[in-house]
């Protein structure tokens, strides 16, 4: 049986919801929730932007296509979407990161990508 890790944000906060429009999240839920069988760790809620939807084709994840068989309508620029911690990260790396809702960024998040990392491509004003 699959046990959620409890819904909360990188502020410590509750877990808002990222998108339903599309709809996103491991559990397809609507947010970024979490478990140990997760091994993607999809817990960055992130504002998707055409540099990094290009980047993210580019190293195999393409994100933009839409895949009726799987149930999946293709992101666009503007779209919110419950992205790996590890690419994210690595997109940040290659300075494509797309924004992030921190207050829809599960806390699990934090074991690949510092605080301070997220903060950087917030959308939020803090």
């Amino acid at each position: 049986m699959v046990t959620p890790s409890p819904s909360i944000n990188v502020l410590g906060g509750a877990l808002a919801p990222c998108s339903t429009d599309p709809m996103t999240g491991y559990f397809r839920d609507g947010a970024c929730n979490t478990c140990a069988e997760d091994t993607g760790s999809h817990t960055v809620c992130a504002v998707m932007t055409g540099e990094f939807l290009a980047y993210s084709k580019y190293v195999g994840n393409d994100l933009s296509t839409p895949r009726p068989e799987f149930g999946f309508v293709g992101l666009k620029p503007g779209d919110a979407w419950c992205l790996c911690a590890a690419r994210f990260f690595q997109a940040h790396d290659e300075g494509c990161a797309p924004k992030v809702s921190l207050a829809s960024t599960h806390v699990r998040a934090l074991e690949i990508v510092p605080l301070e990392v997220l903060k950087a491509h917030a959308v939020e004003t803090l």
